[in-house]
């Protein structure tokens, strides 16, 4: 797993100083660090504030303005992928899958806002039938699913037995 991350860094740093070089701007250790939190967090999806957290851990002198200024750099040069699930807060995930094509779906859970991902590229058949039927060439998409996680699902159920219960004892 370390080696896995290490090796994420490497190509992520590389990346990142291609496209600082073409754009003509300068390789910052403040950029460096902010890179590293999202190779290094084990949180997939970060708000700036997060973000924030973990690098003043190691670099207090960063403040949350230049975080939001770099997350902006980032997402404009697609080494981070900005994404809105609708709770008034944007977040950034790591774009590692360069060239790749089609990106991930989230299933976000109402409940508790825990969000999650899924690989598998469910609008397939839907591409096949843009191309085939309207001559639509689909290049990406984003798919949010919303609903609830097994335990909010369970808290739900109950709640709702409890008011059944409630209601029935007051008639």
């Amino acid at each position: 797993m370390e080696r896995d991350k290490a090796e994420l860094m490497e190509v992520m740093m590389k990346r990142m100083k291609e496209k600082i070089k073409d754009k003509r701007y300068k390789m910052t250790t403040q950029r460096q660090v902010i890179l590293r939190a999202f190779v290094e967090s084990t949180i997939r999806h970060m708000s700036a504030e997060e973000v924030f957290e973990l690098v003043k851990k190691t670099s207090p002198d960063i403040g949350l303005a230049t975080i939001y200024r770099t997350l902006d750099l980032f997402t404009e040069m697609d080494l981070l992928k900005k994404l809105d699930f609708d709770d008034g807060c944007s977040r950034y995930e790591l774009n590692d899958r360069e060239n790749e094509g089609h990106f991930h779906h989230h299933l976000i859970c109402l409940g508790c806002g825990k969000v999650w991902e899924c690989k598998d590229d469910l609008l397939e058949t839907l591409e096949s039938i843009l191309q085939k039927r309207l001559h639509f060439r689909t290049v990406d998409h984003q798919l949010k699913v919303y609903g609830y996680c097994e335990e909010c699902e369970t808290k739900r159920q109950a709640e709702e037995a409890k008011k059944s219960v409630n209601q029935a004892g007051n008639e």
